[in-house]
């Protein structure tokens, strides 16, 4: 265990004493030196000599505890058992209270998602990593890219917050990814329901919130490196992260490249609209892709004051399946078969740069928060050049073009005016501004102006009944631009003779939105038992597509038109939970009701434009209700179940598709899973073996065009493990994982792919490391 003959290591692991479950946070402090467990519960503290020594041992929630150890060079791990401080309640409500008791106190219905989670279930992409959560699902583009839907709900009705600042892309495009980093991420808060009143607009249906990681500890060096591999669509990734921190300052960075080639699916061929695609060796020619992203961040700490700036960029080159982009391909002189990695037309390439500060200022009994964000998403669709109807042949390949800047600024102050009440109020600030290019239009330049200003009161009753109430008003401008083609089409005129013109696709228009937003709700502790009921009115200003697109989207096969006379999206809801949670079991059910008065979305039409039907954005009245329902139980001492269900019932009460349903509407679907914990053996440190079987019902009701899909099952395994390394390095994360054991061919409803009839991708073996040090 020696570095040197005089330089030893201290190496240890902090458990629960009741559960046995690691503790992630723990202060082990010492005479000259500190540490901090990670999410695994372990801890290392380098640089010290033959001795005894105490650690002082304390975490919010927990006893502390004393250990007296003696060091030397062959000494065997430390194991430090700490008690719940279940005697100290008074002392921890008046001190600070553990994120899972605030939680529990919020009206919010809100998921948790640990480093741990995020590591052991990790997939091709950040959403579909969290798609095992009960509520959320994913849109998938391919392979390497998703997003994110809560209960049957997407686009830019979830907003996706990171480092306090709400990312924003290209969000409201089907074929747009989302552009994060999904390494080295170590905490999401994921919100079920409309959370406007803090989060803004955007957040009518939900939230994915990527908190910022904890600061390092005094005197520290560490970081991990991550490599996977997997045989569906040959992927080869690695990211590299490191963290250090002297007294107050302290850095974090982190590079991730990742490459991979076409995918393949449990079919040698495809019919769309009696059109047959074969596919070679099962590979989803053109989808694969390379990505290569950075981020560092630096920051400062002290007693009461935290700044930490970060910079952040991700780049991305992926291809489209050659046949979703329209039927060009049957012509194309390109071998889309050479070569399974390479990258053809037609293809996106995006990089999104962000820069972000979080400063925080406590003094005393407020707290200050200031974040600002400045975000550039810079997206090319690129497809070969073909004439359609009046368009000559385009110069280029450059289809579309967007580049995106958008500068945020909240600020929020936190304060209790008594014991009684925790108040926030803030205020939301975000300017964006829009261009194109390419010579494919669809939606026109914009810049878009929002504010809003909340408050909201958390107020304790008594110790176990918290009433949360809030309010908030926002205030939007949307101004888009004008746009002629580039072409001249020909008109008739009522006289007879023709003319040449420059359509005109969109014009100069200032629009202004205005609403409301407010939430009041309940919780109440009892024993094991958590209450919750909130209820809740969101607001959502229509986007630049959905007032006023007006062209060709190839990738869907159907021709936009926008409408500025929508009015703002506002969703009412009703949100409840119970979750009991005892040592062995635990079961949580989650039901909400919402109502649309004027729910956006894309109808189908009856009017055709060269062939391809017209799409007119409209307005409609919606009716859903739904959702989750989750169990777990340890039936044996290394044995542990778990269950989960998810439903979503929606129905347009008025519109042209009145009595349908809306577009990606999930089906009924539940997971049953098993984990199996054995014994250590070998190198192998807590092994565990699981299986996972997702069941997903028939969804019957849809909106034309989309087509009724089958149910399914698909069966996922994986064995998860540590191993030793050696005695002076901490162990080394093993996952080796295997998707659809049983190469079951089948249909995700909400999948990107699924409107020409292509099934999820087949068999895949992955294997993942992460290397401490």
């Amino acid at each position: 265990m020696a570095c040197t003959q005089d330089s030893l290591i201290i190496k240890g692991l902090v458990v629960n004493a009741k559960t046995l479950q690691p503790i992630e946070g723990v202060n082990i402090i010492g005479d000259g030196f500190f540490s901090i467990s990670s999410s695994d519960g372990s801890f290392i503290i380098k640089n010290i000599t033959n001795g005894n020594y105490v650690l002082n041992v304390s975490h919010i929630g927990y006893a502390p505890k004393t250990v007296n150890v003696h060091v030397w060079r062959n000494m065997d791990l430390i194991y430090v058992a700490l008690d719940e401080a279940v005697t100290n309640l008074d002392a921890v409500e008046v001190n600070g209270k553990t994120s899972k008791r605030r939680d529990k106190e919020s009206s919010t219905i809100s998921y948790k998602v640990s480093k741990e989670f995020l590591n052991q279930n990790r997939e091709n992409s950040l959403m579909q990593t969290l798609s095992k959560i009960p509520g959320v699902s994913t849109i998938n583009i391919g392979s390497g890219q998703s997003k994110p839907v809560i209960r049957g709900l997407g686009f830019n009705r979830v907003a996706v917050v990171q480092n306090g600042i709400k990312h924003e892309a290209q969000q409201w495009g089907n074929d747009h990814g989302l552009e994060i980093d999904q390494y080295g991420i170590e905490n999401i808060q994921i919100i079920k329901g409309p959370a406007s009143l803090v989060y803004g607009a955007d957040a009518i249906a939900g939230v994915v919130d990527i908190k910022p990681n904890k600061i390092p500890a005094i005197n520290s060096f560490n970081g991990e490196v991550n490599l996977l591999g997997e045989s569906n669509n040959d992927l080869l990734g690695i990211s590299v992260g490191v963290k250090a921190r002297k007294q107050n300052w302290f850095y974090r960075s982190r590079l991730t490249l990742r490459d991979y080639g076409d995918y393949k699916v449990p079919t040698d061929k495809i019919n769309y609209e009696n059109y047959i695609f074969e596919l070679h060796d099962n590979h989803l020619r053109n989808t694969a892709g390379i990505e290569a992203n950075a981020s560092f961040n630096i920051g400062y700490t002290s007693e009461g004051f935290t700044t930490e700036t970060s910079f952040s960029n991700v780049n991305a080159k992926n291809g489209f399946f050659a046949n979703a982009h329209g039927l060009e391909v049957r012509t194309s002189s390109i071998d889309y078969d050479s070569s399974s990695r390479d990258v053809d037309l037609p293809y996106h390439k995006v990089n999104h740069f962000k820069i972000t500060n979080n400063t925080s200022l406590d003094l005393g009994n407020h707290t200050f928060h200031l974040d600002l964000g400045y975000q550039n998403n810079n997206r090319e669709e690129h497809s070969e050049p073909i004439p359609h109807g009046y368009m000559p042949t385009p110069p280029d390949s450059k289809e579309r073009a967007f580049n995106k800047n958008t500068y945020t600024l909240n600020v929020k102050d936190v304060f209790k005016p008594n014991a009684k009440h925790d108040v926030v109020v803030g205020l939301n600030m975000e300017y964006q501004d829009n261009n194109i290019g390419g010579w494919g239009f669809l939606i026109p330049e914009y810049t878009r102006f929002t504010v809003g200003a909340f408050g909201y009161d958390q107020f304790e009753i008594n110790k176990n009944l918290h009433l949360q109430a809030g309010i908030r008003y926002d205030f939007g401008i949307v101004d888009t631009h004008s746009y002629f083609d580039w072409y001249p089409s020909t008109r008739n005129n009522d006289d007879n003779t023709t003319s040449n013109i420059y359509l005109q696709r969109s014009q100069d228009k200032t629009l202004n939105f205005g609403s409301t937003s407010a939430s009041v709700g309940l919780s109440y502790l009892r024993n094991k038992t958590t209450y919750k009921i909130n209820i809740g009115k969101s607001f959502r200003m229509p986007l630049s597509n959905e007032l006023a697109s007006d062209g060709v989207n190839y990738h869907m096969y159907r021709y936009e038109k926008g409408n500025l006379d929508l009015d703002p999206e506002a969703s009412y809801q009703l949100d409840m939970e119970v979750d009991y949670n005892a040592n062995k079991f635990s079961v949580a059910l989650s039901p909400f009701v919402n109502f649309f008065d004027n729910y956006i979305y894309l109808n189908p039409t009856s009017s055709y434009y060269e062939t391809l039907q017209i799409y007119e954005y409209t307005q409609a009245k919606v009716f859903r209700v739904g959702g989750e329902l989750s169990a777990s139980s340890t039936v044996l001492k290394n044995v542990t179940l778990s269950a989960s269900a998810e439903y979503v019932y929606s129905r347009q009460t008025s519109g042209p598709k009145k009595n349908f349903t809306l577009p990606f509407s999930p089906p009924l679907s539940g997971r049953l899973s098993a984990n199996y914990q054995f014994k250590d053996l070998l190198f192998f440190n807590s092994p565990q073996l699981s299986a996972e079987l997702k069941v997903a019902g028939a969804q019957n009701e849809i909106v034309p065009p989309e087509q009724v899909t089958a149910g399914y099952q698909v069966l996922n395994m994986a064995f998860v493990s540590k191993l030793n390394s050696s005695k002076n390095s901490l162990p080394i994360e093993m996952r080796l994982k295997l998707n659809n054991v049983f190469h079951t061919k089948y249909f995700d409803h909400t999948s990107f792919y699924r409107l020409i009839d292509v099934p999820e991708a087949g068999r895949n073996i992955s294997l993942s490391l992460t290397i401490p040090f």
